[in-house]
């Protein structure tokens, strides 16, 4: 007889593979694993609320080309879990026509339901984002060469 997972690990694997297979078609099918008021928080953003999440991925897929996922590990204790990921994309607006790769990890806090209550994402939008824009990008490296002088 195979030992069932605890539900934890099924939430877990539930939204990785959401996330892994995100497209603007299944972005509305986010209230199958985050609770009506789930606070996301990352560099850019700090909201609460379906609604607002929502509106965040629907966004992602406007302004970016062919957006990933590609969850990398996951480490889960109890109602919290920590995944490391990469987010894959290509610029809309600029001229750069290589993928891009964003390296970066989420904290995620589930509730009793398996529900989602806080997604915060860490990743460093200096390194991973800016020194890769034109003009803003020769400035990034710059500034960042000069701080580490």
């Amino acid at each position: 007889m195979n030992p069932q997972p605890p539900p934890e690990t099924k939430a877990v694997a539930a939204l990785v593979n959401y996330f892994e297979n995100l497209t603007p078609a299944s972005v509305g099918q986010l209230k199958q694993y985050y609770a009506a008021q789930a606070r996301f928080k990352d560099p850019f953003n700090d909201v609460s609320g379906l609604p607002a999440i929502t509106g965040i991925f629907e966004h992602m897929f406007v302004a970016l080309i062919g957006p990933r996922f590609v969850v990398t590990q996951h480490i889960c204790q109890g109602e919290q879990c920590f995944l490391t990921w990469e987010f894959r994309f290509q610029f809309r607006n600029y001229q750069i026509g290589t993928e891009q790769v964003i390296l970066g990890a989420s904290h995620l806090v589930f509730d009793a339901l398996g529900l989602v209550v806080l997604h915060r994402d860490y990743w460093d939008a200096a390194e991973e984002l800016y020194e890769k824009l034109p003009l803003v990008g020769g400035l990034m490296r710059w500034l960042k060469r000069r701080a580490n002088s």
